[in-house]
């Protein structure tokens, strides 16, 4: 069925209109059958057994919920009419609700496809002559007076005057200032008539005491029910007498229906929206500019990746024994990174759906990065921003939240359980889908981005600002922004890349943004949730992504730049091997496009305890320096050199050599020493009852360089332990409901739904030999294996019952081709295919009626 419905297509002629939602469903094509399971997957898990079964699940409670929140707004505004109009009602009482008398021709040309997206979804049914919302769409979005219509729409004069006295009923009818009829059903449906007349409507209303115009006028739009005395005044008196004003209740009266139709010329609605509002530019900068900051973005993105890892280097922080990172532990990375504690959190998280941090499950459980990450290092930069995004596209995990506090009042910690919400993925692709409508290099206005998505997934509090799915689009264009898919606020092309979109988005391949749009109205596609993309259209858009960026990235450099101020300069990112070596030799100073290293006594200790000789580094830094090495710097390596392990530390508990006894006399004289209980055993030698790593320490802080020795003498060389987790796979995204089933899973869907609606529904001739109520036949085994003979010689269809190995019973209609050996082999044709049954397991056979075969 064509989403793009016009008034005279009726889907079904008068004469042979559809009774139920399941002979509605028998009327559509494969396609039809086929864009419906996709567009409500609940309906296909698991697959139905035949129509009927379908149009039951169709009308659960829980799937029409769930329809109903992903309609758009004009869609759902459409369903709220219908839930308020006559049932059932024709295509033009419900256009007039919808486009008031003034036939709004906006909301007259958005119509149809509303119609026919409800129509597409199963939630309407019948022909234009008779439309019908399903019995629990009617329940959900009716008018009573425990949950009021969205649209504020009171019952009808019919149901408001239910349980009232027909004298009363008299009376009403007439102080109208109509005749008075025999019997309280045509009274009421003369009162109706006069409601429903915009003329005499009108004449009355003239009549009215400006005063109860005035109370009219604050019920119409809703909520219609209003409080009155026992003794009301004058102009409500003068509104209850003529039915204006009908009691629901002691003390309570209602406005009718009718009557508010009238005064709001026909609509349900205050504000009908049949067209989203657009996503409107903030800004426009040049699209080389804005891939080029968005490029600046994502290297920032991997550096911050990097130090976060490197600052877990050793081990992490512990795990929570509800899981998660400690408060105090946020707050410790967030300083080490230099960012605030919400923007720690989203990179920590980051880095946990990419797979390269976990926890490592030890006793003492601490995260640490997996194995996966030293891989992810080795990749060029470019595919290592891929891995990020696409990580961060797909995951449900939303840091935003961390610091929130869950249904159980307990508060939500970063990497802890609690933080996915699986709308996450479909609105970050929705956000950015609106962001690639604008030109290239137009940045959007948040307000007009949150808008938009109200429109096409309204909250169920209207009146809400602040709903999950807001929250999202915010978070989004934000951490877009961190980690380089947008650049100043607008989509870069590496971004539209990864989306699987064209560098350049015509109007006609995105939902339409607003009425300047080149779609008409009612041919708009209606926005869906994002499509689950095969591995290998993600691999593609990756890749194309890796490409477009690859270019906007700076080259590793090779070299830096000494100063004679003992720092070193370098003015790009650094080959992996410059930058480890740099990184032990020389403290980081400050970051930005260039970043600045210090080197101090601690520092240049720091590369000779990992191994290096002073002569390796002079070498070191000659080789990378484009400027002469500064001779302070020379001689601060080659001081810490000249004293470094000139004292040697083993285990006795601990003990202190060195060959100089007047070094040990200087250390057994210093008051500082007097915490390590130092006590000299050989002229050269000193013991200690502190360990080695705090001897070590303790002669450090007194101005000392002492190196490590093993048990053999020989010098220890320290290295950063780099703690890695077993493999760990990267969290699974928590899916929203059921998948989206692909294209092979709804043609074999679709097939079995036919199939078994044939069995179910296809006639046969009476026999005596029917089951209870006709559900399944029962026949002798004797009879059962005549009429099967018998069909194969003559190539006739059957209708059987079947009882699987689970006991579960069904219906078949099959067309025998072989009996023997207890065994039938024919065409299925519920399941399409030919299979073999045991014939005891048959409970009985029938001839399907003449014609049916």
């Amino acid at each position: 069925m064509s989403t793009e419905e016009q008034p005279s297509a009726d889907p079904a002629p008068a004469g042979n209109a559809p009774r139920s939602l399941a002979e509605a469903l028998r009327t559509r094509d494969d396609a039809s059958l086929s864009a419906l399971l996709r567009a409500r997957p609940d309906l296909i898990t698991p697959v139905p057994t035949d129509l009927t079964q379908l149009a039951t699940r169709a009308g659960t409670r829980a799937s029409v919920v769930r329809a109903l929140e992903r309609l758009d707004r004009f869609a759902l505004q459409t369903a709220e009419a219908l839930a308020v109009a006559p049932e059932p009602a024709t295509y033009e009482q419900l256009l007039a609700l919808m486009a008031g008398d003034d036939r709004d021709p906006a909301v007259t040309g958005a119509f149809p496809h509303a119609l026919g997206t409800l129509r597409d979804q199963a939630l309407v049914w019948g022909p234009h002559d008779r439309l019908r919302l399903v019995r629990t769409a009617r329940e959900l979005l009716a008018s009573s007076p425990q949950h009021p219509s969205p649209t504020g729409l009171g019952p009808t004069v019919a149901e408001a005057t239910a349980g009232m006295s027909p004298g009363r009923i008299q009376e009403i009818v007439t102080a109208a200032g109509l005749a008075s009829t025999h019997d309280s059903v045509s009274a009421v449906a003369s009162l109706t008539a006069l409601f429903t007349d915009r003329a005499e409507m009108s004449a009355l209303l003239d009549r009215a005491p400006a005063d109860s115009v005035d109370v009219l006028s604050r019920l119409v739009w809703g909520p219609p029910y209003g409080q009155v005395t026992a003794d009301p005044a004058r102009h409500l008196r003068w509104l209850i007498d003529r039915g204006l004003l009908l009691p629901t209740a002691p003390g309570t009266v209602v406005l009718p229906r009718e009557v508010a139709l009238h005064l709001r010329a026909g609509r349900a609605h205050r504000v009908t929206e049949p067209v989203g509002p657009a996503v409107e530019a903030a800004a426009t900068h040049r699209p080389q500019v804005v891939d080029s900051t968005a490029a600046g973005q994502a290297y920032t993105a991997l550096a911050t990746v990097e130090e976060l890892l490197k600052d877990w280097h050793e081990g992490g922080p512990a795990v929570l024994r509800a899981g998660g990172l400690s408060v105090r532990d946020l707050k410790r990375t967030a300083v080490a990174l230099d960012v605030s504690e919400p923007v720690a959190a989203f990179w920590v998280e980051l880095a946990y759906a990419a797979g390269l941090l976990a926890s490592d499950g030890e006793a003492e459980e601490r995260y640490a990065a997996t194995p996966a990450y030293d891989e992810w290092l080795e990749r060029p930069a470019a595919e290592r921003w891929a891995v990020l995004a696409s990580a961060w596209l797909a995951s449900t995990r939303t840091p935003g939240l961390v610091g929130a506090r869950d249904a159980k009042d307990r508060t939500l910690s970063a990497l802890g359980p609690g933080l996915d919400r699986s709308s996450a993925p479909e609105v970050r692709h929705r956000v950015l889908a609106l962001l690639a409508t604008l030109p290239e290099g137009a940045s959007p206005a948040p307000d007009s981005v949150l808008a938009r998505l109200r429109w096409e997934r309204p909250p169920r509090n209207p009146q809400s600002t602040d709903d999950l799915r807001t929250r999202l689009a915010r978070w989004t264009l934000s951490d877009a922004e961190s980690l380089g898919v947008t650049g100043r606020g607008a989509l870069s092309a590496q971004g539209r890349a990864l989306l699987g979109l064209p560098p350049a988005v015509a109007h006609d391949t995105a939902p339409a943004a607003g009425p300047g749009d080149k779609l008409p109205v009612h041919k708009r596609p209606h926005p869906v949730p994002e499509s689950t993309r095969s591995p290998a259209e993600q691999a593609a858009a990756a890749a194309r992504a890796v490409r477009l960026l690859t270019p906007l990235l700076p080259e590793p450099l090779d070299h830096v730049l000494l100063q004679a101020d003992l720092t070193a300069v370098a003015p790009g990112p650094l080959r992996r091997p410059l930058a480890d070596t740099l990184g032990v030799l020389a403290d980081v100073e400050s970051k930005g496009g260039a970043t600045v290293y210090r080197f101090t006594p601690g520092s240049v200790r720091r590369a000779l305890d990992a191994g290096r000789s002073a002569s390796d580094l002079h070498a070191f830094l000659a080789a990378h320096s484009r400027t002469p090495v500064p001779q302070p710097l020379t001689y601060l390596i080659d001081d810490v050199a000249r004293r470094h392990g000139h004292l040697r530390i083993g285990s006795a508990s601990a003990y202190v050599r060195c060959d100089d006894d007047a070094v040990l006399n200087e250390i057994l004289a210093d008051k500082r020493s007097q915490v390590l209980r130092l006590r000299r055993l050989a002229p050269t030698v000193l013991a200690a009852q502190a360990e080695p790593a705090a001897l070590l320490e303790g002669l450090r802080a007194m101005g000392f360089a002492p190196a490590a020795e093993s048990a053999e003498g020989d010098v220890l060389i320290t290295r950063a332990h780099a703690r890695r987790t077993p493999p760990r796979t990267a969290p699974a995204p928590v899916p929203e409901g059921p998948p989206v089933p692909d294209a092979t899973l709804l043609g074999a869907a679709v097939r079995a739904i036919r199939a078994g609606d044939l069995a179910s529904t296809a006639p046969r001739k009476p026999t005596s030999a029917d089951g209870p109520g006709g559900d399944l036949p029962r026949t002798s085994s004797a009879e059962t294996l005549a009429t099967m003979q018998a069909a194969v010689m003559t190539g006739e269809a059957l209708w059987i019952g079947y009882v699987n190995a689970e006991g579960t019973a069904t219906q078949r209609v099959i067309a025998p081709i072989r009996v023997e050996g207890g065994f039938v082999t024919a065409y299925d044709h519920t399941a399409d295919e030919v299979r073999t049954y045991p014939l005891h397991r048959v409970t009985g056979v029938a001839e399907l009626a003449d014609g049916q075969a």
